[in-house]
This record gives structure tokens, C-alpha cells and sequence, in this order.
């Protein structure tokens, strides 16, 4: 990823139903969910729903899927797995315990063998 693409990924999250978009796809997996169920989830109009997830979706953090006559919304792990090396890439500088406290964060929440759910 490079500083252009970030940029965009977090304007794109600079918004709070944004965000509360992509934390309810991440949490959902790659099975991913109808807009109506994430205008539930979130709190907002259909018509909203779908303003924020096109904007998401030009930033690269949410792909769509047609499933018979419904659109899935999923969260675009790769794409979100980069904003988080981009941030990360030269945090250390030689000093490991900077970057030991996120690294260990994310070592936590990753999903164990055999748990498909964010594969």
C-alpha cells in the first residue's frame, strides 16, 4: 500500500457509520452481509447504508458479491491487512518493545487453526 491508497483508506474511515461499517464486516467474516442487515446494524437509512458503503468500496476496504437477488457486502481483508503494515512498517527502528505492545494485540484476536471465520 502505498501513501495515496492509505490516505484514502482513512478518509474513508473517517467517518463514524463508515467505521461502524467495517467493524460489523470484519466481525461478520468473509460470508459477509445483505445492506439491509448493515443498516440494522449500524443505525442508518438504506440509502445511507449504501452512500458509505460505496464510498468503502472506492477505498478498497469493502468488496461486494451478488448472491442471487441480493448484494453481500464483505470486508476487504487484504486491503485492511495493508493499511495495518503501512501504519506498522518502520515502527521499530531498531527498538522492538515499540512495536511489541500492537503486535502482541493483533497476535490475540487472530483467528486459531481451523477457525474459518476470517479466513
Amino acid at each position: 500500500m502505498d501513501e495515496p491508497q492509505a490516505l484514502a483508506a482513512f478518509a474513508a474511515l473517517a467517518q463514524e457509520h463508515r467505521l461502524r461499517l467495517v467493524r460489523a464486516l470484519v466481525t461478520a467474516g468473509p460470508d459477509g452481509l445483505a445492506s439491509g442487515v448493515l443498516a440494522l446494524a449500524v443505525g442508518v437509512s438504506a440509502a445511507t447504508v449504501s452512500h458509505h458503503l460505496k464510498e468503502l468500496s472506492y477505498a478498497g476496504l469493502v468488496a461486494s458479491r451478488r448472491e442471487g437477488r441480493s448484494i453481500l457486502y464483505s470486508a476487504a481483508y487484504p486491503a485492511l491487512s495493508d493499511l495495518i503494515q503501512f501504519l506498522m512498517r518502520d515502527c521499530c527502528q531498531g527498538h522492538p518493545e515499540v512495536c511489541a505492545p500492537a503486535a502482541e494485540a493483533l497476535a490475540a484476536c487472530l483467528c486459531t487453526p481451523g477457525d474459518s471465520a476470517h479466513a
